[in-house]
This record gives structure tokens, C-alpha cells and sequence, in this order.
């Protein structure tokens, strides 16, 4: 479980970098550790991940290369140097040596690697299965929000900057400046011709959605450890507050709200009998209302506890339909 969320962790402080597995452009993120990793690919229409301990990669490394005897480090640290540079930020140009092929099977995803371990070849295969709606929240959608509205404040900044320059450079033109380069002249900024040229070039700028430059890379780390700065903030608050919410009685005995007097011992025995006479009643009640005519009949009359407290005399049994 331990390091089931440091491999969550460590992959969510990692940015999305498109890749090219024999000519299928993908997003990935992937994490290697020393003996385990994880990795997550999407094409924007589906998300798919894989998850490796140290026992389940000597495994399938005995599956896929029979001829394989180096111990499980050995050749973990080959995968890892051929695999990371085409998964990792650093690089994703396919190597010469390194050659990658996708398949799909279903709803899975399989990436298959061959490269060389020596002089033997070493093969590998990426058994991607379809990642829950978790996953993809937390690594996808939340982050890419949290994008959209940083970006889109962003560019309200800028826009109200481009307005107050335009007027500081009116204020000089009303004042006798002049312009030295005619080049530099600019028309002033008008907010609502840009927004109607910006989506007329949208379908330019969609041509390839899988396109995630160095700057959202960046922006997508920045996003992703301010979330989670915040979520240990609150989880942390959250913690502190339950605890200084819950104030103990001092008489353990009582569970009385706090604000409210206690009852006494005396009225806590009334209450209780009062309640027991009252059920004893109801079921009486209940058990001769669904007894037979002549079987009521004879039955004995039912005497309440106010019937009781008003005349304690005792009567002569009565039939109840009398």
C-alpha cells in the first residue's frame, strides 16, 4: 500500500509528454523506481495503465525471453534505460536500437519493446489495461481544469495590461510624442476583434491535439504539486478540527448534549417506567385488535396508566364491545 502511493505520487509530480510508437501518437507518463514502475497512456479517448512490482516483472521476464538468468536488477535497469528516454520528458525520439510496436486487443493496450542485453535480445511487453475513472480523474481532468482556469485568468491579465498600455500610449500621442520607427506602430488592442480572429484559427491550432509543449509541461507539474499542497493543507485541517470538535463529558454516564441539563437519576427512572407502561399498552392494544370477535369478547378490559392514576379503584371486567 506504502508504495502503492509514493508510485502515486512520483507519477503525478511528472508531466504528459507525447510519444510516437510506429507511427501512433500517444500521451504518456511513466515512473520507474529500482525493481517497479507505472505507466499511463492515452490517446484522448481512452486511458490505459499498468502497474509492476518487482515479482510480477521477473515473471513476464521469464515468459518473454526464455534464455533469460540475470537477476531481476539487471535487466530492470536495461528496460528502464531504453524505455525512459521514449517515456520520460527527456526525449521521445524513437533510438535505432530500441524498437517499439502497439497492439491492441480489446479494450487493452500492449506496447512490445525489443532491444538487445548484451549480445542476446531482451523483449518486453506493456500489458496496458483501461484505467478506472480515478486514475484518470486525478492524472487527466483535475489537472487540465485547473490548466483551463489558470490559463484563462491569465489571459484576462494580459488583456487588461494591453488596455492600459494602448491608453498610456494615446496619453504620449496626446502630448506631442512621436514615433522614432514607424515599424513599431501597432493598432490599438480591441478585446472583442481578437476573440472573434482567435476561434475563426481554432481549427489550425486542433490539428494535433496530442501536441503538450515543454510550457504546459511545466504548467501541468506547477498545477499538480499546488494540488496537492492544498490537499494536505485541508486534510490537515479537516484532521485538526475533528479532533478539537470533540469535547468529552465530564460525567461519562450522561450523553447529553452539550448546552442541556442533565437529567436527574429520579426523572431518567420515571421517564424509563412511564415508557414501559406506554409499550406494554400499545401491544395489548394491538394484540386484541386483531383477535377474533368472540375471542375479544372475552377478553379482560384494558386499563391505561391514566385510567389507573385517575381511579385506582379496581372494576368489574367489562367485554370491550359493550
Amino acid at each position: 500500500m506504502e508504495s502503492t502511493r509514493h508510485s502515486e505520487g512520483a507519477l503525478l509530480a511528472l508531466p504528459w509528454v507525447p510519444v510516437n510508437f510506429g507511427g501512433s501518437k500517444l500521451l504518456a507518463k511513466a515512473w520507474f523506481g529500482d525493481t517497479e514502475y507505472r505507466l499511463l497512456l492515452s490517446d484522448l479517448n481512452s486511458v490505459w495503465e499498468e502497474e509492476m512490482s518487482t515479482n510480477s516483472i521477473e515473471r513476464r521476464a521469464q515468459v518473454l525471453n526464455k534464455r533469460l538468468r540475470a537477476p531481476v536488477h539487471t535487466f530492470f535497469a536495461h528496460l528502464r534505460s531504453v524505455a525512459w528516454p521514449c517515456l520520460s520528458r527527456e526525449s521521445y525520439e524513437q533510438s535505432t536500437t530500441v524498437h517499439f510496436l502497439l497492439k491492441h486487443k480489446g479494450e487493452d493496450l500492449t506496447v512490445r519493446l525489443k532491444s538487445e542485453l548484451g549480445d542476446v535480445p531482451f523483449y518486453w511487453e506493456f500489458q496496458c489495461t483501461p484505467a478506472s475513472v480515478a486514475v484518470v480523474s486525478r492524472e487527466l481532468v483535475c489537472p487540465l481544469l485547473s490548466m483551463t482556469q489558470v490559463l484563462h485568468r491569465h489571459v484576462g491579465e494580459l488583456t487588461t495590461l494591453l488596455l492600459k498600455k494602448d491608453a498610456e500610449i494615446q496619453d504620449y500621442k496626446e502630448n506631442g510624442a512621436v514615433l522614432s520607427r514607424g515599424r513599431l506602430q501597432t493598432e490599438p488592442f480591441e478585446e472583442e476583434t481578437y476573440r472573434r480572429n482567435f476561434n475563426q484559427s481554432l481549427p489550425k491550432m486542433l490539428h494535433d491535439g496530442l501536441e503538450f509543449d515543454s510550457e504546459l509541461q511545466d504548467l501541468y507539474v506547477s498545477i499538480c504539486a499546488a494540488r496537492n499542497t492544498q490537499k494536505r493543507k485541508r486534510s490537515s485541517e479537516y484532521s485538526s478540527a475533528s479532533v478539537d470538535s470533540f469535547v468529552p463529558d465530564q460525567d461519562q454516564t450522561s450523553c447529553a448534549p452539550t448546552g442541556m441539563r442533565p437529567a436527574s437519576p429520579e426523572s431518567n427512572q420515571n421517564y424509563t417506567r412511564q415508557q414501559v407502561e406506554d409499550t406494554q399498552y400499545a401491544d395489548t392494544k394491538k394484540t386484541v385488535r386483531l383477535l377474533p370477535a368472540s375471542a375479544a369478547a372475552a377478553a379482560p378490559p384494558v386499563v391505561t396508566p391514566a385510567d389507573r392514576s385517575v381511579n385506582p379503584k379496581k372494576k368489574k371486567a367489562a367485554g370491550l364491545f359493550q
